[in-house]
């Protein structure tokens, strides 16, 4: 069950939906996610559900909660899970999703394992694997095409992208030392200017009026509430 919250709009920014989800469709979810994706795949599955079909977070809120998935230490996957459950249903909304997103691929690597360790000079079996492989590769790229639209607008983007794309795709240079070179010259590139830092911090202002406001509006309605 999705309950809708009264949220405080911000002017000029778009703001995720402001659900209440079931611990129970929230597992539902992530369960269904983990048990129909496959590989890399699983960020395409990951916003078709979240964005698209329930409308649990907007592009916007999807695409940061990617991008720190993909900054730190583990799976994309589960560190996504964990963002949006703890969003949605704080920390055992984050156990609930991850709990849900990892079971799948837990019993079906055990009993693949097994089967694989059986079958592996097969080539019907190689065949297969390489089909899965090339699915995972068709949604990676799918969905690289979805997010790369709204995020690469500026020139800059592709001073990060190109070389971080050679050092770690074609040279095959680890990550970790990528991003630390990276990331500084990354965030020099997309440092907000004035008028922007103004702009951010008058809708800052704007918000907690409106949050004041909106706290009073409730203490007014709970006193008269008492007063009847």
């Amino acid at each position: 069950m999705v309950q809708a919250e009264e949220s405080i709009a911000i002017p000029g920014r778009q703001t995720a939906p402001q659900v209440r989800v079931g611990l129970a469709e929230l597992f539902s979810v992530f369960l269904y996610i983990g048990a129909t994706s496959f590989g890399g795949g699983v960020i395409a599955y990951l916003r078709e559900h979240l964005v698209e079909r329930k409308g649990w977070l907007d592009e916007d809120h999807f695409l940061a909660a990617l991008e720190i998935g993909e900054t730190v230490p583990g799976l994309i996957s589960t560190n996504v899970a964990v963002i949006v459950g703890s969003r949605l249903r704080g920390v055992r909304g984050a156990l609930v999703a991850v709990s849900g997103v990892i079971l799948p691929g837990a019993i079906a690597v055990f009993l693949l394992g097994l089967l694989y360790a059986r079958f592996k000079g097969d080539p019907e079996v190689d065949a297969t694997l390489a089909g899965i492989g090339a699915a995972a590769v068709g949604l990676i790229f799918a969905v690289t095409l979805q997010i790369g639209r709204r995020e690469l607008k500026r020139w800059q983007d592709f001073l990060i992208l190109v070389p971080v794309f050679a050092l770690v795709g074609v040279i095959h240079i680890s990550l970790v030392p990528v991003l630390v070179v990276f990331v500084p010259i990354a965030v020099q590139l997309n440092r907000p200017n004035q008028e922007e830092l103004a702009t951010y911090h008058a809708r800052q202002a704007e918000y907690h009026a409106q949050l004041a406001q909106h706290h009073e509006n409730v203490a007014a309605q709970h006193s008269a509430g008492d007063k009847a």
